[in-house]
């Protein structure tokens, strides 16, 4: 089977990805780069991550990969990346698309593909209001009511899910992990729910090491100079606690680097959630052998809280259980280890590979 891939990238990692891609002279090489960087891994397929012939990958809207590759190929400049996108599918002749980015690539660019393409499946983990991207034959997720969500709106939908990154076992296999507690993620003022839980634990830097890696808001980060210090934008100014364990964001290698060196990945879920578990966060905390602490709810099959990972109900409780856990490490770095054997176990490339191939 000929696989075709579209994902897109957080504008918080578009600076490194042109910084990783830029001295590439071909396609080929920028995207070995991107793909060495390891972006996004989880959800990438198998064949993808091996450069198997049969498999290709493109990045929706990075303009230099997407030029790159119609220069090589002679088509004109100044071309929309959906065109682009077009002549790549129909060179690769791809059998089956499995779209990323069904927002940006939905029912309009669908009924454009090429006649080779026989089967469509789109990934989606959120709700939208938008959706003109219901001429997949499937749209998946690991969330069932996301996926009854689309259903009651006349979708098809599956069951699907990330995977277990296996270049993360070199981070699981370290023993020196200098950071006690590490977040990784989102922050703006609509994480009502995230928010309140990362002031609550900033409160233990000092005795512990804490570091927020946080993709922060625009609004946020204007909040923060000296036009935020009244009016309007001070409502979004981050508390004096959390500005002080903040550091930039995280991507690719340097968030496994990252996770390799943390005691305990905290992870929150946003509030469009709902009782659901199971974010990507999960999946790479676990993989890198960190003990994942986690608010509780709905987790996927092979989570299970006091065995691989810790779960809380509330911010305050929150605190607690992470120090709990810090102070009893010798049996929290049990679960971790426990949490690592089950995501390699249970969520492998190899199934998940096996799985899209049932789903075609």
């Amino acid at each position: 089977m000929r696989v075709f891939q579209i994902v897109t990238v957080y504008r918080g990692y578009a600076p490194q990805l042109k910084a990783l891609t830029r001295p590439c002279p071909t396609f080929e090489a920028k995207l070995g780069a991107f793909l060495d960087d390891r972006y996004g891994a989880a959800h990438l397929l198998r064949p993808v991550l091996q450069r198997d012939p049969a498999a290709f990958l493109t990045i929706g809207n990075d303009s230099g990969l997407l030029r790159a590759w119609a220069a090589e190929q002679g088509m004109k400049p100044g071309l929309s990346p959906e065109e682009v996108i077009l002549a790549q599918i129909e060179h690769h002749r791809a059998e089956a698309l499995y779209n990323l980015a069904p927002l940006a690539f939905g029912n309009a660019f669908l009924r454009r593909l090429p006649g080779c393409v026989r089967r469509t499946i789109a990934w989606r983990a959120a709700p939208s209001s938008h959706l003109d991207f219901f001429d997949h034959d499937l749209i998946v997720s690991n969330f069932a009511a996301i996926r009854r969500f689309y259903e009651e709106r006349g979708a098809r939908t599956a069951h699907f899910w990330p995977a277990h990154d296996p270049e993360l076992d070199v981070q699981a296999a370290k023993t020196d992990r200098p950071t006690d507690i590490l977040f990784a993620g989102g922050y703006t003022q609509h994480h009502i729910k995230r928010a309140a839980l990362l002031s609550q634990v900033a409160a233990l830097a000092g005795p512990y090491t804490v570091a927020f890696h946080l993709d922060t808001s625009r609004l946020a980060r204007l909040a923060e100079t000296p036009l935020g210090l009244a009016g309007p934008l001070s409502r979004v100014r981050r508390p004096r606690s959390i500005r002080a364990v903040a550091h930039p964001p995280l991507f690719g290698r340097a968030l496994h680097h990252a996770l390799g060196a943390a005691k305990i990945v905290l992870n929150g879920a946003i509030d469009m959630a709902g009782s659901e578990r199971g974010n990507m966060r999960c999946f790479e905390a676990l993989g890198a052998g960190c003990l994942l602490v986690s608010d509780s709810g709905s987790y996927p099959n092979g989570f299970e809280a006091g065995r691989n990972f810790l779960d809380y109900s509330e911010p305050g409780e929150a605190v607690a259980v992470l120090r709990r856990a810090l102070e009893s490490w010798q049996t929290s770095a049990q679960l971790a280890k426990a949490g690592h054997a089950m995501i390699v176990r249970e969520y492998s490339k190899e199934r998940q590979w096996k799985a899209f191939q049932d789903l075609i």
